[in-house]
């Protein structure tokens, strides 16, 4: 095993066999493309998200939509989460099986047959889920009687995102009570998420935008106090709002997801949690001086939030994704890259692109402690 100098990123001649992934293996030995997760970078930003929430009134109560994976679920659980947040039932199922109790479905389910399957889960966890229509805690009711369950809901209200929703206020209140006569069904509160302020740059403006949001579901909930129901619970929040949503009074839990392992395009919204996921990749060809091509493409790396960024090596940048190829312009690098060099990148949306990949490569020091399904992924049902 031949190492180039002082670039401990690139390699060359590796011995390893295809496929082969031993744990203890140096990082830049494992066969590319991966998807690998800092194991320290991960477990420092679960803590530093757990230590905010030791001062509010909120709870969290992480998205695993972002990671789709158990055992890091565990591990937010670990560090004092109340449970997960969820967006599809199948999410929900594979960790209900893996022993999690407490799993909120931040999103309407209304076939019959994922109705069926939803009150059948909920024998075996607290489930909560959402609804924004009449009809739905009808079917609802009628399943959860007949399997003899009882389900949690909560009301969604649209406060800004334009997505899922009732309005705020009179159509709000009186689907909260459609629930509360129905049977085998609890009004549990309201759910309201402020996406379309989660990524505004500037934190000012950010927090103005998500206060004048989150005060509509906070007068929502008065209302519907006053007229006599109790509002148990107030959910909302991501990751780049954490800090300006976790601390309003009447919020009960947050579902912030991607601050667990951060991308490069949040990051630029939330610095204090840093980039614990890269794609590892090989250079698989040199057609010119100033151009470089790399064994990763959008089958392994999304892009909608612009393109990944090149880790660690300075004036080298990505400059286009085709399917299972990636272009880098070197022009402005010292660095002569050479076929079978090594390349990290960082993804700028980390839940897409991890829905690509079925295992996370767990690092430690530069050697793979771990290997983990990542047994969420493609559960888009």
């Amino acid at each position: 095993m031949e190492f180039w100098g002082k670039r401990p990123f690139l390699i060359k001649g590796t011995e390893m066999q295809f496929d082969e992934t031993p744990i203890g293996a140096y990082k830049y030995e494992l066969d590319t493309p991966i998807l690998l997760i800092d194991l320290d970078l991960m477990e420092s930003n679960i803590a530093k998200m757990a230590d905010f929430f030791r001062s509010v009134n909120a709870n969290l109560r992480p998205h695993t939509k972002t990671h789709k994976t158990p055992i890091i679920a565990h591990k937010q659980i670990d560090a004092s989460a109340i449970g997960v947040t969820c967006a599809k039932l199948g999410e929900a199922e594979v960790m209900i099986n893996s022993g999690i109790k407490q799993v909120l479905i931040a999103n309407e389910i209304i076939t019959p047959l994922k109705i069926e399957k939803l009150t059948s889960l909920a024998r075996h966890a607290d489930l909560i889920v959402a609804v924004d229509d009449e009809d739905n805690v009808e079917h609802l009711s009628k399943s959860a009687f007949n399997k003899g369950v009882n389900l949690k809901v909560l009301v969604e209200v649209d406060i800004g995102m334009k997505r899922c929703g009732v309005e705020p206020g009179e159509p709000a209140l009186k689907l909260a009570h459609k629930i509360e006569k129905s049977k085998n069904l609890t009004f549990a509160g309201l759910m309201g998420y402020e996406g379309h302020t989660v990524t505004i740059p500037d934190f000012d403006k950010r927090k103005y935008e998500t206060e004048k949001s989150m005060a509509l579901l906070v007068e929502t909930k008065d209302l519907i106090e006053r007229s006599g129901l109790r509002v148990e619970i107030m959910s909302g929040g991501g990751t780049g709002t954490y800090n300006i949503t976790g601390k309003i009074p009447e919020m009960t839990e947050i579902q912030a997801g991607s601050y667990v392992v951060m991308d490069a395009y949040y990051k630029n919204v939330v610095n204090e949690f840093d980039c614990a996921l890269t794609i590892l990749s090989t250079v698989i060809s040199r057609p010119n001086k100033t151009t470089a091509i790399i064994d990763a493409g959008i089958k392994t790396m999304t892009k909608e939030f612009g393109l990944p960024l090149v880790k660690g090596i300075e004036g080298v940048k990505l400059t286009r994704l085709s399917e299972e190829h990636g272009n880098l312009d070197v022009s402005k690098s010292e660095i002569d890259l050479k076929r079978g060099d090594k390349i990290e990148l960082i993804p700028t949306h980390c839940c897409t692109t991890i829905n690509l990949h079925d295992k996370f490569y767990g690092i430690r020091n530069d050697r793979l402690e771990t290997i983990w399904d990542i047994e969420g992924r493609g559960k888009v049902r």
